[in-house]
């Protein structure tokens, strides 16, 4: 696979005939460092290495060997082959070369193992220059090479334009690839002064990973506050509940939710028509131990057994009167009123409406207006230490630029199953003003506890699930 070198191409404009051949070699090498420099990716600084050296000095072929790439360019082809038996070849002589040859020259090929030598004809004409690619700054450990094979011998001339043009590619390849990628010695040596005077006198530059370990530091001691956040709604503080003062069906209600009420306003009402048949149940009982008892009286004015029998009729007379004032009661509580003024908050009451309720069943409740706090449910892994009145912000759902601000007035000792199956804290918090929102409205709360390092703050959560996950 004899590679041949791509002609350089036509000049915009026909150089003087008065210049001497030496200065158009410089103009030429001035040429390719201005088309390096404006090389934006690193295939094309490759193409140009391989391709138009041949301006400083003509060549039958090129290759060019990196030391983390192996052959990546060579003169004539667009993409190397890596499986071709010439690539195999060639990145064997030139990492021979890499390793032995501590300057550019021309390759001996008497030096090479037996295995390399005994194939160069097959590929390489006699005369090979390999031009080492030195890295900026200069280390020990150079970029790779370039191999430029021709019949003719080079001359020195030749050779110290190509030695030129071989640093300025190298500083050019350094210059666009030194951003492609973040390496951890690059960085510890960008720290040192390549610039700074020798010697003893000198002292030693600090490291910028030292400077950039030192800023860490300090910032992830810098105090914060410590803030957990956790749903949270408007809710009133102290509100009346209404609960079903006996056993029924609810009829109707009188109110609608969120309506205004003052205090002995009828609420909602049972159903009244089986109180009212008991009712009348219990007053024909009565009034039948009555008749008893009033016949009994009149025959125990001649029969003993009668006269011992008006005790136990006059008791069954005081049950059925006593039955029959608590079922005339039952008739006054079936209707329910407001207990206070403020505003009725239960569901649809629809909802409601022919439904059995038991006695103590909370049905509505009743709240002020400007009774209003914040309840909010912090989560078992964010049941951080709070101090007292510790301060809490609501950032409604509906006005997250205008959050509530309230203080911490009641946190739960134990936590409590939530309707999703979790386990959370109820906390309940006094507003520091009051507020328009009207109650029911959710959001999110944030929670300011202690002060603690930065560090502390951003690594809690991430520990706290390793932990959990490792079981330590």
């Amino acid at each position: 696979m004899n590679a041949t070198a791509v002609p350089p191409p036509a000049a915009p404009a026909a150089a003087p005939a008065d210049l001497s051949e030496p200065l158009l070699s410089l103009l030429d090498l001035m040429d390719l460092a201005a088309r390096a420099r404006a090389a934006t990716s690193a295939a094309q600084l490759r193409f140009l290495l391989v391709n138009d050296t041949h301006e400083l000095a003509p060549y039958r072929q090129a290759a060019l060997w990196l030391a983390d790439g192996g052959v990546c360019a060579l003169s004539g082809v667009v993409q190397p082959e890596a499986n071709a038996p010439y690539t195999q070849w060639l990145a064997r002589v030139m990492r021979h070369c890499h390793t032995h040859m501590t300057a550019s020259g021309a390759i001996d090929v008497t030096a090479l193992p037996a295995d390399l030598a005994a194939q160069w004809s097959d590929w390489l004409p006699a005369q090979v220059w390999y031009l080492r690619l030195d890295s900026f700054p200069t280390t020990d450990k150079p970029l790779g090479g370039l191999l430029l094979a021709r019949d003719a011998s080079w001359t020195p001339r030749e050779t110290r334009l190509l030695q030129e043009w071989s640093d300025v590619w190298s500083h050019a390849w350094k210059g666009l690839t030194r951003s492609t990628g973040w390496r951890w010695p690059r960085f510890a040596a960008a720290g040192t002064n390549a610039d700074a005077p020798a010697g003893p006198a000198a002292p030693a530059p600090p490291r910028r990973w030292a400077w950039w370990a030192g800023a860490l530091a300090l910032a992830l001691v810098i105090p914060v506050r410590l803030t957990v956040l956790a749903p949270g709604e408007l809710v009133p503080a102290r509100p009346e509940i209404v609960r079903a003062p006996m056993d029924g069906v609810v009829a109707q209600f009188h109110v609608q939710p969120n309506q205004q009420v003052r205090q002995g306003q009828p609420l909602f009402t049972f159903d009244l028509a089986l109180v009212r048949s008991r009712m009348e149940v219990a007053h024909q009982a009565l009034a039948t131990a009555e008749a008893e008892y009033r016949q009994a009286g009149q025959q125990a004015l001649t029969d003993a057994r009668s006269k011992a029998q008006l005790a136990t009729l006059a008791g069954r007379i005081e049950e059925k009167r006593a039955e029959a004032l608590y079922l005339e009661d039952q008739l006054t509580r079936a209707r329910v009123v407001a207990p206070r003024d403020g505003v009725a908050l239960f569901d649809d009451p629809s909802a409601w409406i022919g439904r059995p309720v038991t006695v103590g069943e909370r049905i509505l409740r009743v709240a002020a207006l400007d009774d209003v706090e914040v309840e909010a449910w912090l989560g078992v892994a964010d049941a951080i230490p709070l101090p007292p009145y510790a301060g809490v912000s609501l950032h409604l759902n509906a006005d997250p630029l205008s959050p509530v601000q309230a203080r911490l007035r009641y946190l739960a000792h134990d936590a409590v199953e939530r309707p999703d199956g979790s386990y959370a804290y109820r906390l309940r918090a006094t507003l520091s003003e009051p507020t328009a929102h009207r109650v029911g409205l959710k959001g999110s709360v944030r929670v300011s506890g202690e002060w603690v390092p930065l560090g502390y703050w951003l690594l809690r959560r991430p520990w706290a699930s390793v932990r959990s996950l490792l079981a330590w």
